[in-house]
């Protein structure tokens, strides 16, 4: 059993001050409790910001260099608990140990600490307009409140980047991810980040986040969640007037052009959906495919769905494991009934766990086909291995679909060739478009339009929102 009761402030773990609720961490392969994660209140986040706020002024004017050294060190440690990470990733959350936790979700937080070390000289911290030096300045005290879905690339994209910005911040994470947060903060402290430059609070997010939110002395919040979660947070912040960088819900669609290798674009489409158990903000969960080809389609996409092996995220060969917990299990147990209410046609997959799994929160890969973009299951985020097929006339037909969201996080076109899916792609509200199975690059901006939130994280971009620009007007 795994145990975290102690908060991370000002370089110690601290006990909470207030009568601390407790969480149950389950392994959602399993259902079985494997540890417990005691809540802590208001007064937790007070002192935790008060260490930031003291900690401020002295990090935010040490040097570039410093910094740079600080990163690294935070790398080394890092390195050190790789398979630890991916441990516990597997476990709070049911990421298959080799291919979901060791090759990717692992990594990615790594990565993040690299770009930053490697951005560190090209940023323009000080540049000269017109008449006046401009700089780039720490922003202040950062709120940091992180999901369980990428634990730990949605705590490095945003950790990074403020601490080479010079920013002092109370982390959040999720309580979901609560195992691979607490060997986050074991790691921040062995790299020996200075006391108070870094802090954590463990609680759930309605309690703790407004509070945070609404803190006086915090100067950025910076959340990755619902957009629900984001209003709120948003609200809570508007009194005092503070930056507030969102990171939200999406509902991509994936345009297969007419001139696509249609078996190509479909399955790797399917797969793209399937990694994480669906469990991505930008999985390209709306197929857009030619009217003329629907049928063919169809069939590659089932084909391509077959293929995946769901089961134990501890064997080598499973390629999909669990929801992350009971409650999304729920919600998509409830969304694929609904659909199939609404007369959506199902080619595969449904309700109910897959053939031999008995226990655990695992969900059948499903495949739904709708007639047009007005289906629940084709507007609403789902958060699972649910991908929905919708058939287009022509390219003017697929772009008005895929602009038909409230969302804009992502979007993937497919063309036949560079040059036809580029020129579909400049017509997508998205804040990134993929291009012809592109993956990610954390140079790119990553951050949406419309519902799906504010400001952008990951490179150079990730880094000016932590900033704030000081023009000095006669200076020279």
């Amino acid at each position: 059993m795994h145990t975290i009761s102690k908060h991370y402030i000002n370089g110690e773990w601290l006990a909470s001050d207030a009568v601390s609720s407790v969480h149950s961490i389950i392994n959602p392969a399993t259902e079985e409790v494997v540890g417990e994660l005691h809540f802590g209140g208001k007064a937790d986040v007070d002192r935790a910001v008060q260490a930031a706020r003291a900690a401020f002024p002295a990090f935010a004017s040490s040097s570039l260099q410093s910094r740079v050294d600080i990163l690294k060190a935070i790398v080394a440690e890092y390195e050190k608990r790789f398979d630890d990470l991916a441990k516990a990733v597997s476990t709070e959350m049911g990421a298959p140990l080799e291919r979901i936790a060791k090759g990717a979700q692992v990594p990615i937080g790594m990565g993040h600490f690299q770009t930053a070390i490697a951005l560190a000289d090209s940023i323009e911290w000080e540049t000269r307009r017109g008449s006046a030096i401009v700089t780039r300045e720490a922003a202040g005290v950062c709120a940091l409140i992180t999901p369980w879905n990428w634990p730990l690339n949605q705590i490095a994209c945003k950790v990074a980047p403020a601490l080479l910005s010079g920013c002092t911040m109370v982390l959040k994470p999720s309580e979901f991810a609560a195992l691979s947060g607490q060997i986050f903060a074991e790691i921040m402290d062995a790299a020996g980040v200075p006391a108070g430059v870094f802090n954590v609070v463990w609680g759930s997010g309605p309690d703790i986040g407004p509070h945070m939110a609404s803190h006086p002395e915090v100067d950025v919040v910076s959340l990755t969640g619902s957009t629900a979660a984001g209003a709120s947070v948003s609200r809570s912040a508007a009194d005092s007037i503070k930056r507030v960088s969102l990171e939200l819900g999406g509902k991509s669609p994936n345009i297969i052009l007419e001139d696509a290798p249609l078996e190509e674009a479909v399955t790797k489409g399917v797969l793209h959906l399937l990694n994480n158990s669906g469990q991505s903000c930008n999985a390209p969960s709306r197929m857009l495919v030619p009217e003329s080809r629907l049928a063919e389609a169809e069939a590659i996409a089932v084909a391509a769905m077959g293929s995946v092996k769901v089961g134990d995220p501890l064997a080598p060969d499973t390629t999909t494991g669990p929801l992350a917990n009971g409650r999304q299990f729920e919600r998509v147990q409830a969304l694929i009934e609904r659909a199939e209410s609404e007369g959506a046609r199902k080619l595969v997959g449904g309700t109910g766990r897959p053939e031999g799994l008995d226990k655990g929160y695992f969900v059948k890969p499903t495949l739904f086909s709708v007639p047009d973009n007005k289906a629940t299951i084709a507007r609403q985020e789902v958060f699972g291995p649910v991908l929905t097929m919708i058939p287009y006339r022509d390219e003017a037909h697929a772009v008005e679909m895929a602009n038909d969201t409230e969302y804009g996080l992502s979007a993937y076109v497919y063309g036949g060739s560079i040059e036809s899916a580029r020129k579909v792609g400049r017509q997508i509200r998205a804040g990134q478009v993929h291009l012809n199975g592109a993956g990610p690059d954390l140079q790119a901006p990553f951050g949406g339009f419309k519902q799906s939130g504010l400001g952008r994280e990951w490179g150079p971009a990730g880094v000016e929102e932590f900033t704030e620009l000081r023009a000095m007007l006669g200076a020279e």
